[in-house]
């Protein structure tokens, strides 16, 4: 055996361990470049439409000053783009990012506890498993109930569909006879999970909506019994509670009866609407979601966390463990440790970050009041945006909104109207200073605003109308 070798690679190897006065001018650089970020966010514009290629220095042998990569970061990533941190996105499912969660996040990757084993880390599960508790506390399940943190509503979306096909006697060899019932606004990695459980071997039924775009309970039970009729097997009904287009939420109390009544697991996709619970408005209007078998919720929607934060929920836990717990030889020092359930036993995701402490930080910190208060001003914000757009002449909107999202578009003099809202959108990307995204339902092009940022407040509502009106006087 060469030691001199060994020694003169680990003198090398020794670089990746950072001395406390390096650590304190990286950490020091970081900061000053996140509060820098911060304090110029709101002269920012929401959006920056970019053709330009990102120019990113290659990996090399030799190492790189971390200045030099800051001034990347900010260069290629943080200028151009969309600026989900901005109070003036008004897109998609707008995020937040609370510092204390990045804060979390900085701790948890320092120290690096495994969360995905109550014996590696039980402190870190336990933090995991009192968000989730508080979770299921707000859909209102029983003892019984827990859930896992997953990466976002597409993975949990995905868990859900697959606890719900292990647990209704359907076996890969009549997957064909398998039905799913949703409607056509359901959020797209729903049919992904489709996909990827094996399910699209069998029938998918997109149940007819009234005039605001919500799942038609009656039309339900009717297919149900029509399936049922046919030899078919009703295998799960994803209902959603805040759909992504513009904020529906399905009667879930008729729809949970229906599902009682013929044994049809019934899951909630509440990855927008279900921060909302926290509200008497979000409480009304989800009646019946205590009666889902499993819902999803993203903590990094409704409560402002960094991407990366969602939940799936479900009323038993032990059918969720049932469907995804699996032994390993290696894993065999672990079992004896079985108070409470591990991550790794409730996911296919193995390899965790601990994700709980960028949620349970700031909800210890600020206290769960203030999210209250944010979630009820975006639901006035919306109201009152629907009221004064209303306003413009030209103007016509959709639904009244639900929750925080709704859609409009501007019907010209002349001309073709999808046409001319192509344009305003296409202006308002232009423009930048504010971000709003389209969509298209029944062929008709509608812009649509969302409005969910911690820091989205009453000034921003107001100066998006001032724009929507100089946009359109520019293209009429």
């Amino acid at each position: 055996m060469n030691k001199s070798e060994i020694k003169k690679l680990q003198k090398k190897a020794n670089r990746l361990e950072v001395s406390a006065k390096e650590r304190d001018k990286l950490t020091e650089q970081a900061i000053r470049y996140g509060e820098n970020f911060l304090e110029n966010l709101p002269a920012q514009k929401a959006f920056v439409q970019t053709d330009k290629k990102a120019s990113l220095p290659s990996f090399s042998d030799e190492p790189t000053s971390f200045d030099q990569l800051l001034s990347v970061l900010h260069e290629e990533v943080d200028s151009n783009g969309l600026n989900p941190p901005s109070g003036n996105h008004l897109g998609y499912i707008p995020a937040g990012g609370l510092y204390p969660s990045a804060l979390g996040d900085f701790l948890a990757a320092v120290t690096n506890r495994y969360a995905g084993s109550l014996y590696n880390a039980p402190g870190a599960v336990r933090m995991e498993n009192q968000c989730l508790r508080w979770l299921c506390d707000l859909i209102g399940y029983p003892e019984g109930a827990g859930g896992n943190l997953t990466s976002g509503g597409s993975i949990a979306n995905l868990i859900g569909m697959a606890n719900a096909r292990d647990h209704s006697g359907i076996t890969p060899k009549n997957y064909e006879k398998a039905v799913i019932y949703t409607t056509h606004q359901v959020h797209h990695c729903v049919i992904k999970a489709i996909k990827f459980t094996g399910l699209h071997a069998g029938h998918l039924r997109l149940i007819s909506m009234d005039d605001r775009f919500r799942m038609q309970a009656e039309a339900l039970q009717q297919q149900i019994e029509q399936d049922l009729e046919q030899g078919l097997k009703p295998l799960i009904i994803f209902a959603s509670a805040g759909t992504t287009d513009l904020g529906a939420v399905d009667p879930l109390q008729a729809i949970s009866k229906i599902a009682l009544k013929y044994k049809i697991w019934l899951h909630v996709d509440a990855a927008y609407g279900g921060a909302f619970l926290l509200t008497e408005h979000g409480q009304q209007k989800m009646e019946g979601i205590r009666n889902a078998d499993s819902v999803t919720i993203d903590p990094h929607k409704g409560f402002f966390l960094p991407y990366g934060t969602g939940a799936l929920l479900v009323s038993d836990v032990e059918k969720l463990y049932e469907s995804q717990h699996m032994a390993a030889n290696y894993m065999q020092d672990t079992v004896s440790v079985e108070q409470e359930y591990s991550p790794a036993d409730l996911s296919p995701e193995l390899s965790k970050h601990f994700r709980g402490l960028r949620m349970w930080l700031p909800l210890q910190l600020f206290g769960i009041e203030p999210f209250r208060a944010a979630l009820n001003e975006k639901l006035l914000l919306t109201r009152y945006f629907y009221e004064k757009i209303q306003q413009i002449e030209g103007i016509k909107v959709g639904p009244e909104p639900e929750l925080s999202i709704l859609i409009f578009r501007y019907i010209p003099a002349s001309g073709k109207p999808n046409q001319f809202n192509k344009k305003l959108i296409k202006a308002i990307h232009d423009d930048g200073r504010v971000y709003l995204t389209s969509t298209t339902i029944d062929d008709t092009f509608y812009i649509r605003l969302a409005v969910l940022n911690f820091r989205t407040h009453l000034e921003t509502m107001d100066k998006t109308i001032v724009i929507l009106k100089e946009k359109i006087a520019k293209l009429t």
